[in-house]
């Protein structure tokens, strides 16, 4: 009796212990989607405050994406190999540090330097957090309902920052940097107590350094390319960049292929729904993300509503913080993550679609439909979206499938911001009109259609790998 007591609290134990770990990696993940959704608020204030031009004061988000987009594949892999605790500790210390820096920043080139060194160890610390949930959960209602509970706080990150940016910067700029700087501290403390050691040491195989190489600078020049488009920058200078951006990634494949422990195991992206999810949710952020920015630069630059009355009309879709957790598990449990998923993508297409008919004159009511719907999709979408994204994906790979799919996330948002700047009108002196912004709000609207028949296509997926024999 008293052994199966003992036996009993060490259960217990252990199950508040991974919950706890949950919360410190859903930490992490929420630090880095309030960093991105704050300082697109904060920007305008910034810039006039360190001496960036219009012309270049994008580079203080632009920097973030790049070095986060660019090193996820290479921090997925390395979580991998050199271990999920060790990478996500020490990409948490380097986030910590360099926001610190972009606080104190004088002068503009140490503020963009600080923003790309703060992508690069967010580019190490997401697909190190994935890895983490998922090994520590097994595969399952579990996992599941923790990977519920990762996406939906995550996706609370991206819309509750703006909100606190509003806030934060309506004091003084500085705090955007210095607030995660003080989240990350804590995070960093309760990980160090609650994460397991790595159970391995290295990587078995050497790793994997041509192709690393290749696919870091594939991906940072592609996303520059996209974001000297978006910005209204050389066509031509982008057209050489995709061209290198083709011929680094080509190499990256080429590598891969033949790699005996290789950067990123390409089958990998035939088994499974990683391609389906990771393609969604290229869609869906590039959707949510255009979305966001058109309809922010609606209300301050064309409304003239102040930075904290932008931010505070996103506050409602922190209801998906909510919804997510009590309603999404059940709906996967009864529908399954394809389905559950897609409903959410529908949901994003039918709220975006509505926005077409902007008028001069909108007020919060006006919108209020839309933020809903926008709160259902996040619910719906995130969580499943990651637990397809790891379905059947081995235990040793968990890493490198985080950072595919958080690769897509990134690049979607960088895509969709950059098309949403161009329907705008890029460069254009006399500012944006109302056709304007109707125009760029085509743009997430047609990715959210997009990724809902993605979404379609994994449902089919999901029901052949659940029928077909073995």
């Amino acid at each position: 009796m008293t052994d199966r007591a003992m036996e009993t609290g060490a259960d217990r134990a252990s199950t508040l212990r991974s919950w706890g770990l949950l919360m410190v990696v859903c930490g992490a993940l929420f630090l880095e989607g309030i960093d991105i959704a704050m300082l697109n608020v904060a920007v305008p204030v910034i810039a006039a405050d360190v001496g960036l031009t219009a012309g270049t004061a994008h580079w203080v988000i632009s920097a973030y994406v790049l070095g986060y987009a660019g090193f996820m594949l290479l921090g997925g892999r390395t979580a991998d190999l050199a271990g999920r605790r060790r990478v996500f500790l020490l990409a948490l210390v380097i986030f910590v540090a360099f926001s610190v820096l972009g606080g104190l920043a004088t002068a503009d080139w140490v503020l963009v330097l600080a923003r790309f060194a703060t992508g690069v160890s967010a580019g190490f610390l997401t697909p190190a957090g994935f890895g983490i949930v998922v090994t520590t959960f097994p595969e399952g209602p579990l996992r599941d309902r923790a990977l519920v509970v990762y996406g939906s706080v995550g996706a609370a990150g991206f819309v509750l920052g703006t909100v606190a940016g509003g806030v934060l910067a309506s004091a003084s700029w500085r705090l955007v940097f210095f607030g995660p700087a003080v989240l990350g501290l804590v995070l960093l403390v309760a990980g160090a107590r609650l994460i397991r050691p790595d159970e391995h040491d290295g990587p078995p195989g050497g790793f994997d350094v041509a192709g690393a190489l290749t696919a870091t600078a594939g991906m940072v020049a592609v996303v520059y390319a996209v974001i000297t488009v978006g910005e209204g920058g050389a066509l031509g200078a982008a057209v050489l960049v995709v061209g290198a951006a083709v011929v680094l990634l080509g190499a990256f494949v080429a590598i891969e292929s033949r790699h005996s422990s290789p950067l990123l195991r390409l089958g990998m992206l035939r088994e499974g729904l990683l391609l389906h999810a990771s393609l969604a949710g290229l869609l869906f952020m590039g959707a949510f993300f255009g979305f966001q920015f058109a309809v922010t630069l609606y209300l301050q630059d064309l409304r003239g509503w102040s930075p904290l009355e932008a931010g505070l009309t996103f506050a409602i879709m922190g209801l998906d913080l909510v919804a997510a957790p009590l309603l999404t598990p059940s709906l996967v449990r009864r529908f399954g993550a394809a389905r559950v998923m897609t409903a959410g993508l529908v949901a994003a297409a039918v709220a975006f679609g509505r926005l077409l008919g902007l008028g001069n004159d909108w007020s919060y009511v006006d919108f209020l439909p839309s933020l809903l719907l926008v709160a259902a999709a996040f619910a719906l979408v995130y969580g499943p979206l990651t637990s397809l994204a790891a379905e059947g994906v081995p235990e040793a790979e968990q890493g490198s499938a985080g950072g595919v799919v958080y690769t897509a996330f990134q690049f979607g948002g960088a895509l969709g911001l950059a098309g949403v700047t161009v329907a705008l009108g890029a460069g254009h002196a006399d500012g944006a009109a109302l056709g304007d912004y109707q125009r760029a709000l085509v743009v997430p609207t047609l990715a959210a259609v997009a990724a809902a028949v993605v979404g379609v296509l994994a449902v089919v997926r999901r029901r052949e790998r659940t029928t077909s024999p073995g």
